[in-house]
């Protein structure tokens, strides 16, 4: 139990911060599920949006932040790279020599 003035005044903002802090990870939680059970470009940007707000109130550290930020892309380029249009051909490109004659000088 805190004793002197101050410390109660911590343990008073501590007790506000905590909640705060737990509405803004559920939030996360609930924009990243959405994410995760159908990635989009707009879910992305959903989730990038809250992670820079979690950073900007110091919930999240801005390395922490980068790095679900990088993963969250992957996740989503990776499913890109699994459905592939069937009506994009592909096609071989050649290398090209070029036919250059030389003259000999005498």
């Amino acid at each position: 139990m805190p004793i002197s003035l101050s410390a109660k005044k911590s343990n008073r903002k501590s007790l506000k911060n905590r909640k705060v802090n737990i509405i803004w990870k559920n939030k996360y939680k609930e924009v990243v599920k959405k994410f995760l059970l159908k990635p989009t470009k707009e879910g992305l940007k959903e989730v990038y949006s809250i992670i820079d707000k979690l950073k900007k109130h110091f919930i999240f550290h801005k390395n922490k932040a980068s790095r679900l930020k990088a993963k969250f892309a992957r996740k989503l380029k990776s499913l890109a790279k699994d459905v592939k249009p069937a009506s994009k051909k592909v096609v071989k490109k050649t290398s090209k020599t070029s036919k250059t004659s030389k003259k000999s000088v005498k």
